[in-house]
């Protein structure tokens, strides 16, 4: 089978889309008779996948973004993300396994791979609560001191683990290109027969009634008939469902300023850092949560990031507020972090060579909502997929393959075959308790 194509090589430009309505590409011109099974809303890494998976049964889908495909403005775009199986929380390992058989399948499909797959390592204070969880539920091993008899991994020497700490390694990490692997679940969907629009930004979901029609409304005024519809749109969740519902429902989804950084590897170092050397992507617990992968996308650079940020508006970004200093500074603290556990591969004097401000779109507990809208307008009948920042990114495949099977089944059977259990995920959850699942440590 040959390589599936870029993206951008099938799919026409935004004027293409709007004028040349004979293009096998083109969603039908408004007041058409035509149905889709599935209208998809957000073209990010998670709508990717649901289009991809719903197209693979066959189904007629429809991908809707309101920006340029592949664009820089929500949380699925840029070089790289990370994965691993070590979650405090027991429910997430069996959807990261999932996924990773997933992504396995999408790659041999396409051609192409996306996913370097990779050592992880965890350290931390050895009491922490949500490492010591994160290293049991992950089966993760723990490395002996630079003086032990026992053999150590090559690149442990890279890391200066404080007295009173832990390091513990797992299989199932790997680094993700990003804005490659959208474009790739994109590029399997049309060549299922996906319709994919770009530029079209959604305004109101309703149905009919009378014909058991999802009637998706856009800013321009084209309407769009689907049995079906999902809704993964990341840090504008809480805006559209608001609109959709009549204000009867507020999905707790804050989008937060987060922002990438790229570290310069000290002279002599570059290699053993690099991702063909077997380098490890790393998440360090504690004070300051911190997550890397190896060196890979820009040689002689390693990418080592804090975890959060501040709160913002997607509409009205202060795109200065995310370059790390100032109240909300996310450069501070991991140049302190890297200075006391990598001090002899890393540099931080002047900062990250490189800045790449993102978003995030968190729920009050970290986890996910995947549930239906529900209601006595909407029932089974649209789906929603939010708040996946910060970890969702790996079990794309996954939450894709669930969303689609909820859509068209009402009920997501892969999941419950892989052991992955759903309830943790629900609307209800926020209901008379803003927190959610909240934890303790």
């Amino acid at each position: 089978m040959p390589p599936v194509p870029s993206i951008l090589s099938l799919i026409p430009n935004h004027k293409s889309l709007t004028d040349a309505r004979t293009s096998p590409m083109a969603a039908p011109a408004s007041g058409s008779s035509r149905r889709y099974d599935v209208i998809v809303v957000g073209a990010g890494i998670m709508g990717s996948c649901a289009a991809h998976a719903a197209a693979s049964r066959g189904a007629r889908v429809l991908l809707l973004d309101r920006f340029d495909l592949l664009h820089h403005r929500g949380s699925s775009h840029g070089e790289s993300r990370a994965s691993r199986v070590t979650y405090a929380e027991a429910y997430y390992p069996p959807m990261v396994r999932l996924s990773h058989r997933l992504w396995d399948e999408a790659q041999r499909d396409a051609g192409y791979r996306v996913l370097t797959p990779t050592t992880h390592l965890d350290l931390g204070p050895r009491h922490q609560p949500a490492l010591l969880a994160a290293i049991a539920n992950g089966a993760a091993t723990e490395i002996p001191g630079a003086d032990a008899a026992r053999e150590r991994p090559a690149w442990a020497d890279a890391f200066r683990v404080p007295d009173g700490w832990t390091a513990a390694k797992s299989e199932l990490g790997g680094v993700i290109k990003a804005t490659k692997a959208v474009a790739m679940f994109q590029a399997l969907a049309v060549r299922m027969g996906a319709v994919v629009r770009d530029g079209v930004e959604v305004v109101d979901i309703a149905k009919n009634q009378g014909e058991e029609v999802i009637v998706v409304r856009t800013s321009s005024g084209e309407e769009f008939h689907g049995g079906k519809c999902i809704i993964t749109v990341g840090a504008w969740t809480r805006k559209l469902v608001k609109s959709v519902t009549g204000d009867s429902m507020d999905l707790p989804v804050q989008p937060l300023h987060t922002l990438i950084c790229y570290w310069k590897v000290k002279p002599g170092h570059e290699h053993e850092l690099a991702a063909e050397a077997g380098f490890p992507t790393f998440a360090g617990y504690g004070d300051t949560h911190i997550y890397s992968t190896p060196s890979m996308e820009y040689p002689g650079l390693i990418k080592i990031c804090m975890h959060g940020g501040p709160q913002c508006d997607p509409d009205r970004r202060d795109w200065a507020a995310a370059t790390g200093e100032g109240e909300g500074g996310l450069v501070g603290p991991v140049a302190q972090w890297i200075d006391e556990v990598m001090p002899e591969c890393v540099d931080t004097a002047g900062g990250p060579v490189l800045r790449q401000p993102c978003m995030y779109s968190m729920t009050p507990d970290d986890d996910f909502v995947i549930d239906f809208l529900g209601g006595e307008e909407f029932g089974k009948d649209v789906v929603v997929g939010a708040g996946f920042s910060g970890h969702g990114f790996k079990m794309g495949p996954a939450i894709g393959r669930i969303l689609a099977e909820m859509a068209l089944d009402g009920e997501a059977r892969t999941a419950s075959e892989a052991g992955v259990e759903l309830q943790h995920f629900r609307i209800s959850r926020f209901e008379g308790n803003p927190m959610g699942n909240a934890k303790t440590y």
